[in-house]
Parts: structure tokens; C-alpha cells; sequence
């Protein structure tokens, strides 16, 4: 964080001091909620939880170098104590960010937000210091955390924003006003949250209308492809560019194909020039979250073929997010086990058929949450496409909707032993291990509540060292 001193960040945050005997000493290093990440200089932000109490921790974190604690109550040790933490963190970044010298840019959307802001991010270092969300650190916590890493040197800040209903992005985006809007699609996830895809789309486009005039510098990137997201741009007063494969988007993709293993291959045009880009992630979707990435760097002054060699080089930042791990055998095990919808399950499907070709291809999917009443139905369409696709093998994994997923399937034509429903993952596990072979591909894929990423690592670990449980 920019150097502040305690003084300063009480007067931010509507604070009062506590045992402290100077207050003009400056909190120079991080601002961390996890003790164990307190060091020299840091200040710890002690949250009450209902099984842990961050106060607790407050004597660890200031012998580990911590400056102070922000709480709700005093705890013995330097601390600006505040009514209500999460408010106060808030404040600081707020206060932060209008000290920075940064641009600052946001992305949300249903599918693809975690990929896209890992390529924007590794596209803009090559400009200029970046500082970017970890993992997918979008919410009320993680979002102000993340902006109060950047420092005097941080010329770029780009944030994820999540939203579950109608609002949180608002509130978000005054936290951190953005000065460039990234919106990538409406979709199906948190649907049964927010009662139907114009609910989502209406809190989506809470971005956009968050953003300064085009007079003042501001600027919302839309995809052209998405009716409901194209349909924002009657929503802002920023200056609009647009993304896809539509005729009227500003940064599209030509001749896009898959390379043998499954990684696509494009011809980036932007207004500014054509650049050729052949990607390091895997399966056709990341075609538009490289172009909504090479949209924010073109209107940040990269040039076609900046983008195109930052892109092509671009990797994978977060966990379990088409993980791609070959094993000595000589089975491809893919983990994209941290969430699933039903816009991202699909596309990981059809990566899997991409890179399957030749080969037996395995599905082990399971539950994709918070779809209301659309779970059936949805659940049901992946079964389907998993058939259509001529996935080899079709693993459901858990209860009712893993059974959904299975009837799809079914119903689609899959009636011998293409398709199969186990319990649980260990289930899973010992199902794969008896039944994989050299030249398989593994796709793992459910909402993170499912916890099928324990699939996917025993499956590497046995490759590597023998049988491995999932548990």
C-alpha cells in the first residue's frame, strides 16, 4: 500500500486510536486479513467470523512486524478500532485510489471474469507495473484488499468485480471507480439468485453506468456478441467499443481454429492494426476473452502486435481453471474443477472434444449450483451436449443433478456404457483408475461446492506416484 500513517487511516476510516504512542507511524507494507501473511509494516484487518476471530490474533500480528490492527474493539496492541470493519476497509481503498496515479480497470460478466482479468493483466505488464485481483478475490473483501496492494509505482489496477444481486457492483465500483468497464456476458450463473438473465444483465450494467462521461476518459468495452450486454450501451456516457465476432465490434477474430492439442489460433484485428495470435490456454472460449483483453489494452495504447505476442504467450494465473497436466502414461488430466455454470461447462466440453481428437475422452462432471429453476433443464442440456460432442465417456458425479446430468444423456442416445452416475468423488476416482488408459483425456468440472477438484489431483498424483485417495 501507498505509505499512511496511522493518524491518516483513522481519520479515513472514522476510527478512534488505541494504544498507540505514536500516531504518525506510517503502515508502509500490506494490508492482510490472514495473520499469517502480517510482516513488517503491514496492517492487520481483524474480521470476526462465526469460527475464527481475527481479534484473537492481534498480539501474533504485531510481534510478526504488523503496525496495527483495524477492529472493533481493543486488543492490547496498536489498534484503530471502527463500528464495522468491512465499511472501513472500504473507506481506506476508496481514499487509496484517489491517491493513485493508476488506471484503474474493471471487468464482470457471468462466465470467463477469473481468465480474462489474468490476460488483461499479463497484456498490461508489458506496458506498464500491474496490479490485478488474485484468484477471484471479487467481492466486498477481497476487491478493496486487492486495490490497496497497488503502490506509487502501479500505473494499472485491474479488478474483478462479482456481483449476487442487484447493487453489489454499485457498490463496488464506488469503492474503486473504474475509469474503463469490461462487461463480458449475461448468463446462467447465480440465475436462481437473481430471478432471470434481465436481472443479471440489470446488475451487470451497473458497471458501465458507474463509469466517467467520454469527455472525462471513460470507457465501456461490451460484448457485441451478447444482445444483452451489446443492449448496455445505452447506459453509460463513456465512450463505447465493442468486441466479437459481430460485424459492428471494433477488436474481432479471423480465421480462429483449434491447433492439434486444442489451443486456439486467431487473427487479432483491432483499429489500430492486425497481429496473428496462437494461444498457450486451452479450448475456443478463450478466443473472446482475449479479445475483450486486447480491447482494453488497444484503448490503453498497445498495438495490435503487442497484444497479439502478450496473448500468445499469455498462461494460466489461477488454480484449477483448464488445468492441463500431462502424465508419464501418457493421460491428460484437465482440472476445471473451480466452478462451473452452464456457459462454462459447455465451453470446457468443447475444449475437451477439441482436444480429444483421436483419443477416448472422459466427462467427469458434477453439480452446477444456484440455477433456481432452470437446474433440470440445464443440467439436462450438458448430458446432452456431452453426447453430441461424441464424448467418449460421460462420469456423473453426486446426487439429484448428477442424475440430471446422466438423464440428459440418455435421452440424447447414450445407452450402453458411455455414460455412468457414481456417488461421490472417491467413487469417481476408483472408477477412472480402473478404467483409464495411455492416450485418455480427463476433463473435471462442477461448482466449487462439489469439491471435484480432489478428483483431479488424486487422478495426477496416481500417475506419478501410485494409488492416491481422494479424500
Amino acid at each position: 500500500m501507498i505509505a499512511l500513517s496511522l493518524a491518516e487511516i483513522a481519520e479515513v476510516v472514522g476510527g478512534q486510536t488505541h494504544d498507540i504512542p505514536d500516531p504518525s507511524v506510517q503502515v508502509t507494507g500490506p494490508v492482510v486479513r490472514d495473520s499469517r501473511e502480517a510482516g513488517p509494516g503491514s496492517l492487520f484487518v481483524a474480521f470476526a467470523g462465526e469460527r475464527v476471530d481475527g481479534h484473537d490474533f492481534a498480539a501474533s500480528v504485531v510481534e510478526a512486524g504488523a503496525v496495527a490492527v483495524l477492529g472493533t474493539r481493543p486488543v492490547g496492541v496498536p489498534a484503530i478500532v471502527v463500528d464495522d470493519v468491512q465499511t472501513a476497509l472500504g473507506a481506506l481503498a476508496r481514499h487509496v485510489v484517489r491517491r493513485l496515479g493508476a488506471t484503474l480497470v474493471a471487468l464482470t460478466g457471468s462466465a470467463g471474469k477469473t481468465s480474462t482479468k489474468d490476460l488483461i493483466a499479463q497484456v498490461l505488464q508489458r506496458k506498464a507495473p500491474t496490479v490485478f485481483t488474485p484468484g477471484s478475490l471479487n467481492n466486498e473483501i477481497g476487491l478493496p484488499l486487492t486495490a490497496l496492494s497497488a503502490t506509487e509505482e502501479t500505473r494499472f489496477l485491474v479488478l474483478e468485480m462479482g456481483a449476487r444481486g442487484i447493487g453489489h457492483i454499485s457498490y463496488l465500483a464506488g469503492l474503486t471507480p473504474p475509469k474503463v468497464g469490461l462487461v463480458l456476458n449475461v448468463g446462467s450463473a447465480h440465475i436462481g439468485e437473481f430471478g432471470g438473465r434481465e436481472q443479471i444483465a440489470q446488475a451487470k450494467g451497473e458497471l458501465v453506468e458507474a463509469l466517467p462521461s467520454e469527455a472525462d476518459g471513460g470507457t465501456a468495452i461490451l460484448n457485441a456478441d451478447d444482445p444483452y450486454v451489446r443492449a448496455m450501451a445505452t447506459r453509460t456516457k463513456a465512450k463505447v467499443i465493442f468486441f466479437g465476432e459481430s460485424g459492428e465490434a471494433d477488436v474481432s477474430a479471423e480465421n480462429v481454429r483449434l491447433t492439434d492439442t486444442g489451443q486456439p489460433s486467431f487473427r487479432l484485428h483491432t483499429p489500430s492494426g492486425a497481429s496473428d495470435v496462437t494461444m498457450r490456454l486451452y479450448g475456443e472460449h478463450h478466443v473472446s476473452n482475449a479479445l475483450a483483453a486486447a480491447a482494453v489494452a488497444h484503448e490503453l495504447g498497445m498495438s495490435a502486435d503487442e497484444i497479439a505476442v502478450a496473448l500468445s504467450e499469455a498462461g494460466s494465473l489461477s488454480r484449477w481453471r483448464m488445468e492441463v497436466t500431462e502424465r508419464p502414461d501418457g493421460v491428460t488430466v484437465v482440472n476445471d474443477a473451480y466452478n462451473a455454470n452452464p456457459e462454462s461447462m459447455k465451453a470446457a466440453l468443447r475444449a475437451l472434444a477439441a482436444m480429444g481428437k483421436g483419443r477416448r475422452t472422459w466427462a467427469v462432471l458434477g453439480k452446477m449450483a444456484e440455477l433456481g429453476d432452470e437446474a433440470l433443464a440445464e443440467h439436462d442440456a450438458v448430458g446432452r451436449l456431452a453426447v453430441r460432442l461424441n464424448v467418449s465417456k460421460l462420469v456423473a458425479v453426486g446426487g439429484r443433478e448428477a442424475a440430471w446430468l446422466q438423464l440428459g444423456a440418455y435421452n440424447e442416445g447414450s445407452w450402453g456404457e458411455e455414460s455412468v452416475h457414481v456417488s461421490d468423488a472417491q467413487a469417481a476416482v476408483d472408477l477412472l483408475r480402473s478404467e483409464l488408459r495411455p492416450g485418455d483425456v480427463v476433463l473435471v468440472k462442477a461448482s466449487r461446492s462439489v469439491g471435484l477438484e480432489s478428483v483431479a489431483q488424486a487422478l495426477v498424483e496416481s500417475g506419478a506416484e501410485g494409488e492416491v485417495s481422494a479424500r
